[in-house]
This record gives structure tokens, sequence and C-alpha cells, in this order.
């Protein structure tokens, strides 16, 4: 059963301009260690923090509160696997929500898409109780 989805589009140049007037600050309040790491790392730092900015949008419109009720930008967290499959880790306010919808004699499964094109990054959260095993 799906009890939730979000979608959300960034424009990359918005996310280059952003980190061009307020650096570390903005960094430091929207992503996670790991998340400004692998920016460091990346070739495109500003289309990778796009994602993930678009991915912790998307997520917050899926929990069906934005960024508001207790849930801030920190407690959404967006890697990737080995494979490079991404996947999302809800602490704090999120994590609450997230238990908040879910049926009993559900769990949660949080399903992330990511996708970037020339200007802009996009991304799909779908949110579904699966039965517990």
């Amino acid at each position: 059963m799906i009890i939730g989805i979000g979608t959300d589009l960034v424009d990359i140049r918005r996310i280059e301009r952003t980190l061009e007037r307020f650096g570390d600050r903005f960094t430091d309040r929207v992503f996670n260690q790991t998340e400004r790491a692998r920016a460091a790392r990346s070739p495109n730092p500003a289309a990778l923090y796009a994602q993930r900015f678009s991915a912790k949008e998307a997520c917050a419109k899926a929990l069906g509160t934005g960024f508001r009720r207790g849930v801030f930008w920190g407690d959404i967290g967006v890697d990737n696997l080995p494979s490079g499959k991404p996947f999302l880790t809800l602490s704090g306010g999120a994590k609450r929500r997230l238990e908040e919808l879910t049926p009993p004699g559900t769990t949660a499964q949080i399903d992330i898409s990511l996708t970037d094109e020339s200007f802009f990054a996009q991304a799909m959260v779908v949110i579904l109780a699966v039965p517990k095993p």
C-alpha cells in the first residue's frame, strides 16, 4: 500500500548560485557529513547537491509535512549503495513522522529515483507500507 509520494525538480544553476553565495553555511545546514564528503569528491558538486536537495524535498512531501511539524533538512540523509542505487535514511522528526504514517502490522519501505539532465535534477520518492514477515 502506498502511504506517500513526493517529487521535486531543482535547477542546478540555483544550487550553484546558493553555493557561491552561502558556501558552508548552506551545505552545513542542509546536508550531512556523508553527503558533503561525496560532493567534495564529485567533478560537479552542484549537480550532486541538487539531486540530494531534490530528494530531501521529495521525501518531505511524501511524508506529508514538508519541512515543518518537526521535520528538518538534517533528518533526511541521501546515500548510495555500492551498486549506485540511492537510498534514504530518516532520523529525528522525519523518522517519527514515518512511524506515524506506517499502519500497524506493516513496515515502511522507501523507494527513491534520482536523475539529472543539463540544468535540472529531479527526485521521486514513494513510501510503501509492506506486511511484516
